[in-house]
């Protein structure tokens, strides 16, 4: 039996969003303190704050990509 590729592409992503939620709940991905990383811009006033997380956009930019990269290798 063969899978269509969305069916394929669905299950994978299902399997990553367990993954993740489970690593959520024991607090792995806490610890990896993305949003917080050096390079994250973050001006805070007296009654204004404003926060972009350019690095951590990059991090998640790149990683993502590499992924679906080796997916369509695959």
């Amino acid at each position: 039996m063969t899978l269509d590729p969305v069916a394929k592409i669905f299950i994978v992503v299902g399997i990553v969003l367990i993954i993740a939620g489970i690593a959520w709940q024991f607090g792995f991905i806490q610890s990896l303190r993305l949003g917080r990383l050096p390079g994250d811009i973050a001006i805070e006033r007296e009654n204004m704050r404003f926060y972009f997380p350019i690095t951590t956009a990059i991090l998640l930019s790149v990683i993502l990509t590499l992924v679906s990269w080796l997916f369509r290798r695959g």
